[in-house]
């Protein structure tokens, strides 16, 4: 038998498995606020697009990420 905790916690996992719709510009701004090595910055932008924990909007939405390299 489900519970209402057992809903609300499942619903929590699936939203957090969706990619987070950010713009390009948005994304770097946030990594750049952590690092200030382009190397690192790089590396970050690329594993989240290719993981798809974000997804891009904007001028690049549904673009493939391997169309940036």
């Amino acid at each position: 038998m489900r519970t209402a905790t057992d809903t609300t916690a499942g619903q929590a996992l699936a939203q957090s498995r969706r990619p987070v719709p950010v713009t390009l510009l948005e994304l770097v701004g946030a990594i750049c606020d952590v690092t200030d090595d382009e190397e690192e910055i790089l590396a970050t932008v690329h594993h989240l697009l290719e993981s798809g924990r974000v997804r891009l909007c904007g001028n690049l939405s549904g673009i493939d990420p391997r169309e940036l390299r």
